[in-house]
């Protein structure tokens, strides 16, 4: 497609409207939990179909970002101070809502010391002690490379651990202007290398300008780091003020990539128009571990590595 207008949505992008019993359950509980949701904050497409079905994705240390991705919506700016009882009032709307996978990401704290991996492990104990049969995913920021934030968050014992690469390492400048392809991929190892039994996770949008051989290479880089879940999905512009789409990729070729990533050696891959990092979430695990109960295989891989 030709840059320079808004292009048209092709008919395989519907989306689910956001109404009915579950959608509004689910808002009013995090509105008296005063809490915030990637779903809400950064528009994501799917939340009528994830909220009517009683899940979402927590988003914790506030709804500020340091950073000013070209794709995302939530706010950037300055946050102020820290909620220190965010942790426990997640672990109970977890607990509220029944859920037995919970996902949980944040916004960049680049203005703190660990930038916020203590408040990620302080609400993996409070789910831990609250929901204990509940698998907890954690989606995270690259810490600006501190590897000892990292070994925080990996020390709490989360059962998944993504970190996305977004795009292709030619788009970093325009797309994550303060990310780096290089460090990203270090952290996706280093993960790996402090326990080897984890989950680990990455993710991708296209419709930025990519190449199909760009997206096949970081698939390898990716690959080659270990991780064991991929998704991808088709970048959404959330307002004008964002990043343009360049390109709407089909539903064939979403197929496509599928395959060439499963025989790269991932466990599990996600790809479609609408596929999110937390989108199925607990159905990526139970793919990922050949259906097997997560919590049962995890344990038995940290025992046989201990």
């Amino acid at each position: 497609m030709e840059r320079g207008g808004p292009q048209p949505r092709p008919p395989w992008l519907t989306v689910r409207f956001a109404a009915g019993g579950g959608y509004e359950r689910v808002r009013e509980l995090m509105r008296a939990k005063a809490l915030h949701t990637v779903c809400e904050e950064a528009r994501c497409p799917n939340i009528g179909e994830c909220w009517g079905r009683g899940t979402a994705t927590f988003m914790i240390l506030g709804d500020v970002c340091t950073r000013s991705c070209g794709f995302c919506a939530v706010k950037t700016g300055r946050p102020q101070g820290l909620d220190r009882d965010e942790p426990r009032r997640v672990a109970l709307a977890v607990h509220q809502m029944g859920l037995r996978h919970a996902v949980i990401t944040s916004v960049n704290r680049d203005e703190l010391p660990d930038g916020g991996a203590s408040v990620f492990a302080e609400t993996i104990r409070w789910v831990r002690r609250l929901c204990p049969d509940t698998t907890v995913e954690v989606l995270i920021p690259d810490f600006k490379g501190d590897w000892n934030a990292l070994a925080t968050v990996v020390g709490a014992r989360p059962d998944i651990l993504n970190h996305n690469l977004e795009t292709v390492p030619r788009l970093y400048r325009r797309v994550r202007p303060q990310a780096v392809y290089e460090r990203s991929l270090a952290l996706l190892a280093r993960a790996k290398a402090l326990a080897p039994w984890l989950r680990t996770k990455s993710g991708l949008m296209v419709g930025l300008g990519e190449r199909e051989d760009e997206l096949l290479a970081v698939f390898r880089d990716l690959a080659d780091r270990g991780v064991d879940i991929l998704t991808v999905g088709q970048y959404l512009q959330p307002t004008p003020a964002h990043l343009p789409v360049e390109r709407y990729w089909t539903p064939e070729e979403f197929a496509e990539l599928k395959r060439a990533a499963l025989a790269m050696g991932f466990r599990h891959v996600e790809a479609g128009p609408l596929v999110r990092s937390s989108y199925h979430a607990e159905e990526q695990v139970a793919a990922a571990e050949d259906r097997l109960p997560f919590r049962i295989a995890t344990q038995a891989i940290s025992e046989r590595s201990s």
